[in-house]
């Protein structure tokens, strides 16, 4: 990348930090709860335009009941789109089976994808399950399964999906390993790209400090790889980033897409865009804005198209703001809790409120 770039980058990488220090939006908006579960916890939401809203559970522990549901008031769920989708066990195929979904996402066009890693416990992939399916609209079935098997290692976990309508491409991140996943939906032909890229890999010198300790699994700091995915309003660029520091990228999306790039070519585009917050979900509104959570400062934050960073809200509320869906004019925002899982808390789950889905006005 060349100097006068990184010069530009850091200008308005700053100009967003002392913009966010204002916390200029502070105060207008405030959180309205849609959804809780006092028991199951949740990850992915989406918000269908003047529809349903949709939560999955991934199958983490044995404290799980479904996958995927609509939503009904505050707490009533139906299990989507069936009960049958919802009842795989370990044996079972998982084609054709919810196995432990991961995010739930509507495209512009109304679509509904849901993505499935198939990895119970964030072990090991089950029963050829890792896929991402697109649903028809009319029937609520199984409109077409993209299995990734043929391209990843029992061991990954596919996380994050947006969906290119216009030039029917999908773009994932895969969790474990580091990497982007880039899949032709007209033809299923898909290859994963920048594995193990210092883009896709969380900073090793980062700490994660969350409230007030750096988060720890079994004696080691947490570290989480690519998570985050959005795509721009107009198909052009990919931002994305690993979960457990604070840096942001993106790349040109004619050069996922392109299949003649080697792996240097691809690593040779990668943009460094600066430092900004620990978020796990992103999302781009249709005017280019980008929305991200601060994982350890409970709000969420807006970058506008030259990168200057405001605090749309901060709420002891937003415990782990997980997942985005824009609809109706109101950001949709999941709260996992995952900090507060017992894995990274010496085995006591410290988890003292309802896993929940809010939203704000944008």
């Amino acid at each position: 990348m060349k100097n006068n770039f990184i010069a530009a980058v850091l200008a308005v990488t700053m100009t967003g930090m002392i913009a966010c220090s204002k916390d200029d939006d502070h105060g207008e908006r405030k959180l309205e709860l849609m959804f809780e579960d006092n028991t199951y916890q949740l990850t992915g939401v989406a918000k269908e335009e003047n529809g349903r809203l949709l939560v999955n559970y991934p199958r983490w522990s044995d404290i799980y009941q479904y996958a995927v549901v609509i939503t009904n008031g505050k707490t009533g769920k139906t299990p989507y789109p069936d009960v049958a989708t919802n009842q795989w066990s370990h044996g079972l195929s998982g084609l054709n089976k919810w196995v432990c979904v991961q995010s739930v996402y509507f495209d512009k066009a109304g679509t509904l994808w849901i993505l499935d890693p198939a990895a119970p416990k964030l072990e090991t992939i089950q029963g050829n399950g890792a896929k991402l399916v697109r649903m028809d609209k009319q029937s609520n079935t199984i409109a077409r399964t993209y299995s990734f098997t043929p391209i990843l290692a029992d061991t990954s976990y596919v996380n994050d999906v947006r969906v290119d309508v216009e030039r029917q491409y999908a773009y994932l991140t895969e969790s474990k390993g580091g990497g982007i996943i880039v899949v032709n939906l007209a033809d299923g032909q898909m290859r994963r790209v920048l594995q193990a890229h210092y883009s896709t890999i969380s900073d090793p010198s980062y700490k994660f400090i969350i409230d007030g300790r750096e988060l720890m699994k079994d004696g080691k700091p947490a570290k989480f790889n690519s998570d985050g995915i959005a795509l721009t309003p107009d198909g052009n660029w990919l931002y994305y980033k690993p979960l457990s520091d604070d840096k942001l990228y993106r790349i040109k999306t004619e050069h996922l897409r392109n299949p003649g790039m080697t792996a240097m070519d691809l690593e040779s585009q990668v943009e460094d865009l600066g430092h900004f917050t620990t978020t796990d979900g992103m999302i781009f509104d249709e005017k280019g804005n980008l929305y991200m959570g601060d994982l350890q400062g409970y709000r969420i934050v807006k970058l506008d198209s030259a990168l200057r960073m405001t605090t749309l809200v901060k709420d002891d509320r937003l415990i782990w703001p997980d997942s985005y869906s824009i609809a109706d004019g109101y950001l949709y925002i999941s709260c996992s809790q995952i900090q507060k899982q017992p894995e990274y808390n010496n085995g006591v789950d410290k988890r003292t409120s309802p896993y929940t889905v809010y939203r704000i006005k944008i």
